[in-house]
């Protein structure tokens, strides 16, 4: 009880004492502070924004004096983002108008558009020697590609990696990752030494955009950010691949993305390696469910999961574009981070949509009250000129117009009508009248001669018909009081209760 009975200034002001020396030294090497040094002194950046994630915001006092030391900069910590801590969050850096960002700890490297970025994941250790033997224990003899895939907080060793298994066959394609980005209409040149140097060594071009040209020989590919060059007569889906890392959203995405290759994984934490066994097929078919689920639906909401990535204005005003013309109202939402709680106020969506970095945009709906979907299988049910392959795409940016993936919305739709594999109803897939596009107010559509009326209904007169309609505010009913003065300090010792025995 006597710590309860201090004062609130001696409790605020009560210093902890905190043992340095070596976790200061791990700091340093751990996260690159000497990279980082060079990169805001070569590109002489004054404002530079640090972004950690939660697990590596302890050490942000630390990164900020050691940067201090050896730099004129300030420099503006950057915690609790409003959406995944992978992307880069260039919203709450321009809000201190900063020149740069450095982004600590893992990273979906999703491109940006407004500031130059450095990459920093920090360097975890791995034993290459027991890396190399799971290696050579999946593949004795190597018959067709094996791609070298890696978590980002891997990448330190690629050098090395590309030394030791290159060194055995030369069908071993090891993949380079983008760590610096630079966005040209700031003016800055980043000099991303160990970028250049794994491009050189490579043969690599980085391209402006994220395609895949058929035609380059050698063909240069992008798959989540890492970069790698196929030989000239292999394709992508040839290729075994072989990933350093334990299970983490990174992973899911490349399997769902290279659905055609097999999958082998080695840990560094816990030394394990295996044939992966996720059941990319049942995936699949559960992701074709939901967009059966969007074909049926009349009210989409596209919910707004990043603010930082590239082009994720092109994609909303894309999807806009796409729903509309399919048939479909839609409605935008912002809500940060997703739970069930929030998305359970609209009950009149029928589907949503989220517009995400690559690694968060595959999410598990179960618990939701409606499904999530992807741009790209929303795609899929609004376009008639897109099919259901089995391919599927998890980078939204693929499917603009220019992009590799993109597919255009045929001029005129046909009117048609087929059954719901869901509710074995008859639906008709066919646009708006014209009409119909024009008034959203109260529009009643006539589908098919052989179905019923559909009445589009706004939002206001949905929430007019609720039984509960959230808080009544009882406007100008409430009696005015005047305002009076709170209490101080901590609850332990407020100030009008000194001397008060606790």
């Amino acid at each position: 009880m006597e710590a309860f009975s201090n004062k609130a200034e001696e409790v605020i002001q009560r210093s902890v004492d905190v043992k340095e020396g070596e976790k200061c030294e791990d700091v340093h090497s751990y996260l690159e502070i000497d990279r980082c040094i060079s990169f805001v002194t070569q590109n002489d950046f004054k404002r530079v924004a640090l972004q950690f994630p939660d697990n590596l915001l302890w050490t942000a006092a630390q990164v900020v004096a050691f940067l201090s030391k050896s730099t004129s900069a300030k420099y503006f910590i950057l915690g609790d983002t409003s959406y995944g801590s992978c992307c880069v969050d260039e919203v709450a850096a321009n809000h201190a108008e900063v020149d740069c960002i450095i982004h600590f700890g893992r990273s979906c490297l999703s491109r940006t558009s407004r500031l130059p970025v450095l990459y920093v994941f920090g360097k975890q250790p791995v034993d290459v020697e027991d890396l190399v033997e799971a290696f050579k224990g999946f593949f004795p003899e190597l018959s067709q590609p094996v791609l070298i895939l890696y978590d980002v907080i891997y990448a330190h060793i690629k050098d090395e990696l590309k030394e030791r298994l290159s060194s055995l066959s030369d069908q071993v394609i090891v993949s380079m990752i983008n760590i610096s980005v630079s966005h040209p209409a700031r003016g800055h040149k980043v000099t991303g030494d160990e970028i250049n140097n794994a491009i050189d060594e490579n043969h690599l071009k980085v391209p402006t955009e994220k395609t895949v040209s058929e035609t380059e020989k050698p063909r240069t590919c992008e798959i989540s950010g890492r970069y790698f060059t196929l030989p000239e007569d292999q394709s992508i889906d040839n290729c075994s691949c072989f990933y350093i890392g334990g299970e983490s959203l990174t992973l899911k995405n490349l399997m769902m993305t290279l659905n055609k290759c097999p999958f082998y994984s080695y840990n560094p934490e816990t030394k394990n390696s295996r044939r992966e066994s996720l059941n990319v097929n049942r995936m699949l078919m559960k992701r074709y469910y939901l967009i059966e689920r969007a074909k049926d639906a009349d009210i989409v909401g596209i919910l707004v999961g990043t603010l930082g990535v590239s082009k994720y204005l092109d994609i909303l005003n894309h999807l806009k574009n796409v729903i509309k013309r399919a048939g479909k109202k839609h409605y935008t939402f912002a809500v940060g981070k997703l739970n069930v709680a929030k998305l359970a106020n609209f009950m009149e969506v029928q589907v949503y949509v989220l517009v995400a970095c690559q690694e968060n945009t595959l999410i598990d709906s179960t618990e939701f009250y409606q499904p999530v979907v992807t741009p790209f299988e929303m795609e899929i049910a609004c376009n008639q000129a897109r099919e259901w392959t089995g391919e599927y795409v998890t980078d939204f940016s693929q499917l603009l117009p220019g992009a590799a993936k993109h597919i255009p919305m045929p001029d005129t739709l046909e009117r048609e009508t087929d059954v719901s594999l869901i509710t074995g109803s008859l639906r008709s897939i066919r646009p708006w009248d014209d009409v119909g596009l024009e008034d959203n107010n109260r529009a009643v559509v006539k589908r098919e001669e052989a179905l019923a009326l559909v009445e589009h209904k706004t939002a206001g007169e949905s929430l007019s018909q609720r039984s509960w309609q959230g808080l009544q505010p009882d406007l100008g009913q409430t009696p005015v009081s005047d305002v009076i003065e709170g209490t101080r300090g901590i609850a332990a010792s407020y100030t009008h209760e000194e001397g008060t025995p606790v």
